[in-house]
């Protein structure tokens, strides 16, 4: 594996890895670039520009993509309010409205009534 793959690996991994503890409990803020970074011991810079090389895509890509999917993951339990699924994301209710359907090309409640039909 080359060096460009590694990091973009290991980024990946520690993201990951941070957004499963973020949804499970164990943490209780978002991390930042910066803070992947550290934990990986490398200029978020240099991330940045290594991850945007090797795939066409800067790490931010990344991170909202899977914050999507998690957001997905709770839109599908009706228990839950779309201002408490952007809560628990940390997003506003109007902030995390935009944020999903510039991803989905449809709102939380648009989304959520697509998964009843």
């Amino acid at each position: 594996m080359n060096r460009q793959a590694e990091i973009t690996a290991s980024f990946l991994e520690e993201m990951n890895k941070h957004i499963d503890d973020f949804m499970a409990g164990r943490v209780e803020e978002m991390f930042h670039l910066k803070d992947i970074a550290g934990i990986m011991c490398l200029h978020p810079v240099h991330i940045s520009n290594v991850i945007k090389l090797h795939t066409g895509f800067h790490p931010c890509h990344f991170y909202e993509q899977r914050i999507v999917e998690e957001a997905k993951k709770l839109l599908s339990d009706n228990t839950l309010t779309i201002g408490d699924v952007a809560t628990r994301l940390t997003y506003d209710k109007s902030n995390f409205t935009k944020f999903f359907k510039q991803y989905e090309g449809m709102t939380p409640t648009v989304y959520r009534s697509l998964l009843s039909n």
